[in-house]
């Protein structure tokens, strides 16, 4: 079966074969790059131009997307507080971005974008952590 794009074929394998952790980041820095972009519509400033509302709209239900599928793939039980912190600070992105999204406020899409782009941060750090813990895990396994 031939692909019609040779990077959307590259992009899915690398989506499916990612680890948990790598799938997070993957899904921190598509929300970064949204609200990235959402943020490079606005001219002089803080105006908007009537020929951006529907991209701003675009990148904020993207982004609103991403952090659903974040909140959704918290595992309560097993995340105790940390998990509930996270399932907080998502649910109030979501509203500050439905809010910038009606005022067309660049100010909350800048706060929301610094807040993930700390927590993509953090992510990263953990995933290249447990990756590197579990190639030694390996490593061990195999000179047994």
């Amino acid at each position: 079966m031939a692909y019609q794009n040779p990077y959307a074929a590259y992009k899915e394998t690398g989506v499916k074969t990612a680890s948990g952790g790598k799938l997070i980041v993957m899904l921190y820095e598509e929300a970064v790059r949204q609200l990235e972009l959402a943020e490079s519509l606005f001219t002089d400033g803080e105006k908007l131009a009537p020929a951006g509302i529907e991209k701003l709209n675009k990148c904020i239900v993207k982004t609103q997307e991403i952090i659903t599928e974040l909140e959704v793939s918290l595992d309560m039980d097993k995340g105790g507080e940390i998990a509930q912190n996270l399932l907080s600070l998502y649910t109030f992105f979501n509203q500050e971005l439905m809010q910038a999204n009606i005022s067309h406020d660049k100010t909350k899409l800048g706060s929301v974008r610094k807040m993930l782009s700390d927590l993509l941060g953090a992510w990263r750090t953990a995933a290249e952590t447990t990756s590197a813990s579990g190639q030694q895990r390996q490593n061990i396994d195999i000179s047994l």
